[in-house]
């Protein structure tokens, strides 16, 4: 294979693009009200909010911190673990919505690819660390993480640290954030079991 077109494959684009459509549809005046997540819109039949509330976000400080971090994580995840990272910009996000649709119906509205971010994080962390258990910085990486979600948890949701909203009614979704490890994990147990080496059955003994 050409170098050039295997370094061109190897370039985040899935990650590179999602990024891209939460900028336009930012810039795009009324463009949140109609692509967000919004129970019940949903509940009516708009079902592309599942996909499309994760694009949105609540002013552009928000959006730069999750778009931001989903260019820093699409480089890693889609050139380590491709099929990962491109199956979860697409699966993850339908798979968040239906968990805060079910299991939290105080959630009214919904936004942002921190909770995609999260379990991409997870995953390539997680990944990461298995490869060598010496190595501090993917735990470090998720401590860091996590950190920050609970700061934005306890001071309730509404700015500190490096999320500011420009709706004061939209708090932190940790709903969201734990479906988005819940993927996460269930993912690494999928690829655990498919990547098990297959024992040959012993042979009998010969008589």
């Amino acid at each position: 294979m050409n170098p050039s077109a295997k370094s061109a494959r190897s370039l985040p684009w899935a990650s590179w693009c999602v990024a891209l459509a939460a900028v336009v549809i930012e810039a795009l005046p009324g463009a949140r009200d109609a692509l967000v997540y919004d129970r019940t819109a949903l509940a009516g039949g708009q079902l592309w909010r599942a996909w499309t509330g994760h694009l949105v976000h609540f002013g552009w400080a928000h959006l730069v911190v999750d778009a931001g971090l989903l260019v820093i994580l699409g480089w890693f995840g889609e050139r380590r673990y491709p099929v990962f990272t491109r199956w979860g910009l697409a699966a993850m996000p339908p798979f968040i919505a239906a968990a805060i649709f079910w299991f939290d119906p105080t959630m009214q509205r919904y936004g942002g690819l921190s909770a995609v971010n999260l379990g991409l994080l997870l995953y390539v962390a997680a990944q990461g660390w298995r490869r060598d258990w010496t190595d501090w910085f993917w735990p470090a990486v998720i401590a860091a993480y996590v950190g920050e979600l609970l700061f934005e948890y306890f001071r309730g949701g509404h700015g500190g640290g490096a999320i500011r909203f420009d709706d004061a009614n939209i708090s932190v979704a940790t709903g969201a954030h734990v479906a988005s490890a819940v993927y996460a994990l269930l993912a690494l147990a999928f690829t655990r079991l498919t990547q098990q080496p297959k024992i040959p059955p012993s042979s009998s003994p010969s008589s």
